[in-house]
């Protein structure tokens, strides 16, 4: 419960990010809601994958090898979160909402793989 503690309060500080540029680049730049949740989420990474290398897992491993690993994990992320937007927006919820409700369900599965794959020790 600790780590899930921790890489939820990495989470708010990097979902801060993702959605400060999603929100961004559909009011400012006029994006489509799915393409800006993805782009915010690829900030969103790097925000996360420094605080968990170093606050949630400690990880001490090579550095290359976690980035790559975490990357993987945050990439499918974002196209399983890019989904559910594009489903939520089409079933007729604010960008947001359907964003955040993404936000919940890709936060779960990538802990999972993140603990047991990305910051494996070793």
């Amino acid at each position: 419960m600790k780590r899930l503690s921790r890489y939820a309060a990495v989470g708010v500080l990097a979902t801060a990010a993702h959605y400060a540029l999603m929100a961004l680049a559909v009011e400012a730049g006029h994006w489509p809601a799915w393409l800006a949740s993805g782009t915010g989420a690829l900030l969103g990474a790097q925000v996360a994958f420094w605080g968990n290398r170093h606050y949630t897992f400690g990880h001490r491993g090579p550095l290359a090898a976690a980035w790559a690993r975490f990357h993987v994990t945050a990439g499918a992320g974002a196209v399983l979160g890019m989904g559910l937007v594009a489903l939520g927006v089409q079933g007729g919820l604010h960008y947001l909402l359907a964003q955040v409700l993404a936000t919940g369900v890709v936060m779960l599965a990538t802990f999972a793989v993140n603990r047991a794959w990305s910051f494996k020790p070793g």
